[in-house]
Parts: structure tokens; sequence; C-alpha cells
């Protein structure tokens, strides 16, 4: 992408891994939100060129000397995190929070492309029995693994999530699966019908039901203890803080396009707590994984369309023409195994 709303395809060498890395030949790729704010030139922290691409799966073509734990042939995908590994936060172990982070796609090369090559201590096998498609979700199902961790105990939790797609989605499916009881909202009906076949009963939409009504129909008296923002709008934001228990929770998923104004006044008379989630961590991507193995979340709902490499740009504009309408868009680099 060599500026907003500009993609080139261009020929290039294929890269060889070297000893501690492998070499994957991607197969699919998925468009992330994170993707589109890039394309509308709206994402705060990435600049132009870049090669985008960061939720995908291949195959294992080459292996560097040092690698014994991957084979080649093997299905797998790769978190996309590039750190420093000296810094405080990583020293602490938040490496995804590295003060020098780079996250391919956004500030280092990312995976739209024919070979790709990562380091071994970020590869993830997947199981054999995987679609290329339950590959490439992996990535935003390790998104909803950490932001639902970061909330603590859900068993037995009355919770919202605003904003039905992908993201919102598997925050909704993985909290359901932790135990909580899940309302979800959405101002696409096409989404909220995906959320219905995922298994998500209680859904609303916020043009027609305020939050706070739509839960005062599902949860009565007990209220709500956590609201997840996965929409990202100033009514949004609103919504939650105005909406959930006193002493409850509101985590922040979603990437905002613009400065949301808080109600510090509320946050603080009500005693809010308003967290911050990260993308994730290794153990993240295993959890994403085992939860398909188990069948505790479905993806299959989500698959709208398929295009080409070549058709990335096309990709993007049937995602700006039919956004309300679509969920996952996928980038095919080779229909078969």
């Amino acid at each position: 992408m060599t500026a907003p709303g500009v993609v080139k395809i261009v020929e290039a060498e294929v890269p060889e891994p070297n000893s501690n890395q492998v070499q994957i030949n991607v197969k699919r790729i998925g468009i992330c939100g994170s993707d589109v704010h890039v394309w509308h030139g709206a994402h705060p922290f990435t600049s132009y060129p870049v090669i985008q691409g960061h939720e995908y799966c291949g195959i294992v073509s080459k292996i560097g000397a040092d690698v014994t734990d991957i084979c080649v042939g093997q299905l797998v995908t790769a978190l996309p995190q590039e750190v420093c590994g000296e810094c405080v936060p990583c020293r602490r172990g938040n490496w995804h929070l590295c003060d020098n982070l780079k996250v391919r796609g956004f500030q280092a090369p990312g995976c739209a492309q024919d070979y790709f090559v990562t380091e071994i201590d970020k590869v993830i096998v997947l199981p054999e029995s995987f679609t290329l498609e339950q590959g490439a979700f992996i990535e935003p199902l390790a998104v909803a693994s950490h932001s639902t961790s970061r909330a603590g105990l859900l068993r037995g939790a009355n919770i919202a999530v605003i904003g039905a797609g992908t993201i919102g989605n598997f925050v909704g499916q993985m909290a359901q699966a932790k135990g909580a009881k899940v309302l979800i909202g959405d101002v696409s009906e096409t989404r909220l019908g995906v959320a219905r076949a995922c298994g998500l009963e209680h859904v609303f939409n916020p043009e027609v039901d305020h939050l706070s009504k739509a839960a005062d129909s599902v949860f009565g008296s007990e209220g709500l203890d956590i609201v997840f923002d996965c929409a990202g709008a100033q009514l949004s934001l609103d919504a939650a803080i105005s909406s959930v228990n006193k002493g409850g929770t509101v985590l922040i998923v979603a990437v905002f396009d613009q400065k949301p104004q808080v109600d510090m006044a509320v946050v603080c008379e009500s005693e809010l707590n308003i967290i911050g989630t990260m993308m994730y961590h290794h153990n993240d991507y295993q959890q994403a994984v085992e939860s398909l193995v188990a069948g505790d979340v479905k993806t299959t709902p989500l698959e709208s369309e398929h295009f080409t490499l070549e058709e990335f740009q096309s990709a993007y504009e049937f995602i700006d023409q039919r956004a309300s309408e679509s969920m996952k868009v996928f980038i095919d680099l080779d229909s078969q195994l």
C-alpha cells in the first residue's frame, strides 16, 4: 500500500530463512478492521508504503538450520509482533507492549506475499484438520482470548459487546465459552444475524434500543458487569460508561479513529474500571487454537468473500461498498493445499 487507497502488486525476491527462521508459503490472508483503517489513512500508528497482512496461515516451505520442532509441509500461522526484548515492558514479560513495537503489516512488512519469513518462536503449528480460513482466523480469535482474559473472571458475569464485527463476535463467543451471559449489539442486522448463527442469542441494534434498555430486557435488575467496546466510536463509549453497573468494567478493544471524550465524573462517582487491551500473548494464540478444536467458537458463519492477491484493492473496495453486509474477507494466494 503506497498511500491510502492505493495498492500496488510487485514482483519480489523470495526471502530465505536464516538459521532460526521458517519460510512460509502463504495460502490465506484475512483483512482486518485495522487494515481497513490503513486503507482509509486513518490508522494512528502506520506510515506508507507498507506491505499489509497479519492474519494468515500457510504451509512451511523451508526451515533454518537451527529449527528442529517445525517440519516442511506443516500448516502454520505466526504472531506478527517484532519486539526489542530490552525495554521495561519486555523485561517484565509484557513484550506485546514493547516500547519499540513493530507489527507486521503496519510498521514492518506484512504477509501479503507468496513467501514470508518469520522467527521460529513466533510460529504456531495448526492441526491438520483446520481449513485455511480457520488458520487465518487464529489472529483475531487471539485478540478475543486476550481481551476476555483482561476482564478477569467471566463465569456468571453479565456482559455486553458493542460491535459485532469479527473481533466483537469472537469476544462474545469467547466470553460465552468462559461462562458469561452475553448481549451483543451492532447497527448491522447482517452482523447480528451472524452473531445468532454463532450461538449468541441475545442481540440488539443500538439505533433501535439503547444499551441500557437492551441490558434491562436481558439481565433485569442484575444489570451489566462488563462492557467490551469493539466499535470504537464516541457513542459506543458513552453507552458503555452510562450503562455498566457501578464498580463495573469497560474494556476498550477497538481502535479509535478519533480521540473520544470520557465523562470522568461518571467514571469517578461510579468507581468504574476502564481497561485497555492490546493484541495478545503467545498463549492467546494457543487458546485460540484450542477453542476451535474444542468447538467453543464457530467461524464458518463469518466467512464473507474471497479475492486473489492481485485483487487486493478490489477487496478493500468491496468492504467499503458492503461494510454492513460483510464480515471476514479473505485473500486467497492458492485455492489448493
